[in-house]
């Protein structure tokens, strides 16, 4: 059978390692553009890729990445061989981003995409106090933290591992939320919702006790009120090889010695 894979494009990070083997890259393969392009290889570490899914998550492009950095979750292996049969064999995962729109303390409203989590993080040396609503109905009146975050399964092995939360597997269409150093209510370490649940996050006393937002790369400052959902509507088509998936990468994490 014909490969549907005919014309690849390629970018990569400024790191002289992933300039390097996109030099190579293109001394080997016949590179098109973003416009003409079946598939997209992206050269760099698990920072450059997030921000590629970012970039052409509206072209519905499946992303190959290949490893220029150090832990690359989100990558393969570099390998300048076979690239469109690797490509071809690849399994796609389908990963949906976090939707977040903020209000700031000065009557703004700012909206952004998380493929990994969104997080609210005090900005003084107070702790914050975050009312938590779910789908409208009031959960926590006050919790008192450092912060707090939601995280999807791809995400949930990044920061929120990091935090104590869980590693949700893929598929399981839940997200995690955490808390990040809670004080107050003292035995509540976070829970697991359903990825239709409405998450609203209203911060208490915002002058005094200032609290930013975060999406990914995209920070928001003062904010008062956070409303969070999965949006299934613009989910970014990974490549993984069919010897390491991401799914596979997942149940390695829970297994670390």
């Amino acid at each position: 059978m014909e490969s549907a894979i005919r014309r690849i494009a390629c970018v990569a990070s400024r790191t002289p390692t992933a300039q390097k083997r996109l030099a190579a890259l293109r001394e080997r393969y016949s590179l098109a553009s973003l416009d003409e392009a079946d598939a997209l290889v992206a050269l760099g570490g698990d920072g450059f890729m997030l921000r590629t899914m970012h970039q052409v998550m509206d072209r519905n492009l499946p992303i190959y990445g290949m490893n220029c950095g150090t832990i690359g979750f989100l990558l393969n292996q570099y390998s300048p061989d076979n690239l469109f049969e690797r490509i071809e064999a690849a399994q796609e995962h389908l990963l949906s981003p976090l939707s977040m729109t903020a209000a700031t303390d000065d009557g703004d409203r700012v909206s952004a995409l998380a493929f990994n989590e969104v997080a609210m993080l005090r900005i003084s040396q107070q702790s914050a106090h975050i009312r938590l609503f779910i789908n409208g109905r009031e959960r926590l009146d006050n919790l008192v933290c450092d912060g707090i975050m939601i995280a999807t399964p791809a995400g949930s092995t990044a920061y929120n591992l990091s935090a104590h939360g869980p590693i949700i597997p893929l598929g399981s269409n839940v997200m995690a939320l955490t808390p990040i150093c809670p004080f107050r209510p003292r035995r509540w370490n976070g829970a697991l919702l359903p990825d239709t649940a409405d998450v609203e996050f209203e911060i208490l006393t915002p002058k005094q006790r200032p609290v930013s937002a975060t999406a990914d790369f995209l920070e928001v400052r003062n904010v008062t009120h956070i409303l969070v959902h999965e949006d299934h509507s613009r989910p970014a088509h990974i490549l993984f090889a069919p010897d390491h998936s991401l799914e596979e990468r997942i149940f390695n994490e829970q297994f670390v010695h």
